[in-house]
């Protein structure tokens, strides 16, 4: 099974890692807790990352996160 690095995933989230809520899209779009996302990006889970399933799951998380605070920022 074809997993994303936890290089190459903590590289490509880096900007927003900090200003990000892990553990609520953890638990909204996996229904797992914020230490299995951690465990994920870090690589130091069973399977050494996010699969391919996962990484599109976290990729569709970030999307409509963006949509809902652009309609947010459009309201002020």
């Amino acid at each position: 099974m074809e997993t994303l690095q936890k290089t190459n995933a903590k590289s490509v989230l880096w900007d927003i890692i900090v200003d990000v809520s892990w553990a609520n899209i953890s638990k909204k779009y996996f229904g797992r807790s914020r230490s299995w996302l951690h465990h994920k990006l870090d690589g130091t889970d069973s399977k050494g990352g996010l699969t391919k399933e996962e990484t599109e799951t976290l990729k569709e998380s970030l999307l409509d996160l963006s949509e809902r605070i652009k309609k947010c920022a459009k309201k002020l």
